[in-house]
């Protein structure tokens, strides 16, 4: 399977490449070094997240250790190549707008390798120490913390640029998921020990011996589910940076979407027709034209409206519809232009979603169709994941999964309780576990495998009346809190240096 995925990336990743052409080589040396830090950080995920989904198994006797990380690393690669990317693309909308903009340049290089190297240097710290912390919580602190080094350098304000309103959604999915996989699997555990009453299922394991056959499938399965949305939810956290990395260093390849062919192009031209007819009627009468780029770059950035921006986001969208029409294909747009028609499309797209939220015009129920149809095509255009960036997000975090599990595994099924676990406290925190990842993931939210589980893990114990560990339980929670400001200050220090060296 791996010589097998390899290959095939390798195939794809030429194939891609093959229309492309740079003066020099360091282009090429720039996207390997990119991607092995990208994939580096899906790795060290692997064996630090995914660790929690086999504790459980390993612990009531399910499965021998190396069958369950070899079975769960399997399940977290089918679940990144059946992922929608909509998390990746939610991660990536809390960079600042200047730095996804400036993708192919230093500060967006900078960016990139800044955030990565953090994170995977959290991780490995964290790990070390055998601690279940969030990889989601270390990757978002990575994020804002090159999100404000680059505005303190700028000299604009720490906080500005940095989109709040994703941050809150966020941080929400992040904070409250733990307390609903506690108090869920708590719930779960008490209803568990009304429908069940085998006594085996409430004592712990004896020695090497198996649960019960029906506890052990059941077990079984839900490892393979938790793996599954393990591998569909923090699998998109890479993919959405990788894609930032090919359209910084490849725009002509990645910076658009090639598989839009001429018959849909022409449908976006239609519908941008639509909503530069839309937008014409809340152009207030004597409004001056500004230049379309600063204008709505500016509104996106700072949020604040001025009746400049709707004569300039009409101008920008037949700017994008004129483009559509001259190259009838997004394929066929040519090679130093792909990365222009992108932010343009992306900024027409960002100035659409804030309008509502900044003090825009109030459209009517028929014009905010137009306009939602409208961002649908942009969304296409430009939100996108090649099969063969999920193939390999997919096997590095499959392997990893395979390597350096056992740290831990030790911490979460011996260490969070004062007693073995439980077949049922197993099987309820499995259960708790994998239906909040996969919700989680249908909305398009981050949330932290780690907590999740670990919480569940708790929550199932508390209920059974097993006493907590309160030296672990408070080394998590310590983890928990620090993760975030520790990530986004090592993200902030390496931004500054790697931006720095690129000058």
């Amino acid at each position: 399977m791996v010589t097998g995925g390899v290959a095939y990336i390798a195939a794809q990743l030429r194939g891609d490449l093959a229309p492309v052409h740079f003066a020099s080589a360091s282009p090429y040396l720039l996207l390997g070094l990119a991607l092995a830090i990208a994939l580096g950080f899906e790795f060290v995920n692997g064996f630090h997240d995914t660790a929690n989904a086999v504790a459980t198994v390993i612990y009531t006797n399910s499965m021998a250790p190396h069958a369950a990380v070899v079975y769960s690393g399997v399940l977290n690669f089918v679940g990144v190549l059946f992922s929608s990317g909509t998390v990746a693309f939610a991660i990536v909308s809390l960079l600042p707008v200047e730095l996804i903009l400036k993708a192919n340049d230093g500060a967006g290089f900078a960016m990139i390798f800044a955030l990565l190297v953090a994170a995977i240097l959290w991780n490995l710290a964290t790990w070390y120490r055998g601690l279940p912390a969030s990889s989601s919580h270390t990757m978002i602190g990575s994020i804002l913390g090159v999100g404000v080094a680059y505005h303190l350098m700028d000299g604009s304000g720490g906080a500005s640029g940095v989109n709040w309103e994703q941050v809150r959604k966020v941080f929400e999915a992040l904070l409250f998921s733990p307390f609903i996989g506690f108090a869920l699997a708590a719930l779960l555990y008490m209803l568990f020990k009304l429908v069940a009453r085998d006594p085996r299922l409430y004592t712990a394991p004896k020695g090497s011996a198996p649960p019960p056959l029906y506890i052990r499938a059941m077990m079984i399965v839900m490892c393979g589910g938790v793996s599954y949305a393990h591998g569909q939810n923090d699998g998109q956290k890479g993919m959405g940076l990788i894609m930032l990395i090919l359209v910084g260093t490849v725009p002509t390849a990645y910076a658009l979407n090639h598989a839009m062919g001429a018959n849909e192009v022409q449908s976006f031209t239609v519908a941008s027709t639509q909503a530069a007819a839309v937008l014409d009627r809340y152009v207030l009468p004597g409004t001056k034209l500004q230049d379309p780029g600063t204008e709505l770059e500016s509104f996106v950035r700072n949020g604040r409206y001025q009746p400049e921006v709707m004569p300039a986001l009409r101008e920008m969208v037949l700017d994008v519809r004129s483009e559509a029409i001259a190259y009838r294909s997004l394929a066929s747009v040519p090679q130093n232009m792909p990365g222009n028609i992108r932010n343009q499309m992306y900024l027409t797209n960002e100035t659409l979603r804030l309008l509502a939220k900044k003090g825009g015009p109030k459209f009517s129920a028929a014009d905010a169709a137009v306009l939602v149809g409208y961002q649908g095509y942009l969304d296409k255009s430009t939100k996108f994941i090649p099969s063969w960036v999920k193939v390999a997000v997919a096997l590095a975090l499959g392997l990893g999964t395979m390597i350096g599990w056992k740290r831990i595994v030790v911490t979460v099924g011996e260490k969070i309780g004062k007693t073995r676990m439980t077949y049922a406290q197993g099987a309820t925190a499995q259960m708790v576990a994998m239906a909040t990842i996969l919700g989680a993931g249908a909305y398009g939210l981050p949330v932290s495998t780690t907590h999740v589980l670990s919480s569940s893990v708790a929550g199932s114990m508390s209920a059974s009346g097993n006493d907590l560990q309160r030296v672990t339980v408070r080394n998590i929670l310590m983890a928990w809190i620090f993760t975030l400001p520790a990530a986004a200050l090592l993200s902030g220090c390496l931004y500054w240096i790697f931006h720095t060296l690129a000058r």
